[in-house]
């Protein structure tokens, strides 16, 4: 998988489940360059940061390459901190059409909510 996020996650597991929704696990690198100019002292995960690891496992899931077209009720619901809670989870309920990609996310740890996106992806030609 191409990642413009070179290090700053590794996808620790996947599956697909009957619904046809993909579950990911992933772990942030606490040690990634990003966490150290946000915050000094006060890790926080990028929320650009976050809706980019969608993309890059909707592509993965999908095969396809992908371009954001537009996002909406996108909800950053709880900090991400990669010292305390680097382990994610993704659903990502995907769905494709004539006019590119959706995907409903919701990325939890725990039992936390910390963000919720519908996003709309054009394909783009290899």
């Amino acid at each position: 998988m191409q990642t413009i996020l070179t290090g700053f996650y590794s996808l620790e597991t996947y599956e697909k489940a009957d619904s046809g929704s993909f579950i990911a696990h992933i772990k942030l690198n606490e040690d990634h360059d990003i966490f150290k100019g946000h915050f000094p002292g006060n890790p926080v995960t990028p929320g650009v940061c976050m809706m980019q690891i969608v993309k890059e496992l909707t592509e993965e899931f999908t095969g396809k390459k992908l371009f954001l077209k537009s996002a909406s009720n996108v909800k950053f619901m709880a900090i991400i901190n990669p010292f305390e809670t680097p382990d994610l989870k993704l659903q990502l309920d995907i769905t494709e059409t004539d006019d590119g990609v959706k995907v409903k996310n919701t990325t939890s740890f725990g039992e936390t909510i910390a963000l919720k996106m519908l996003a709309h992806y054009n394909t783009l030609s290899s």
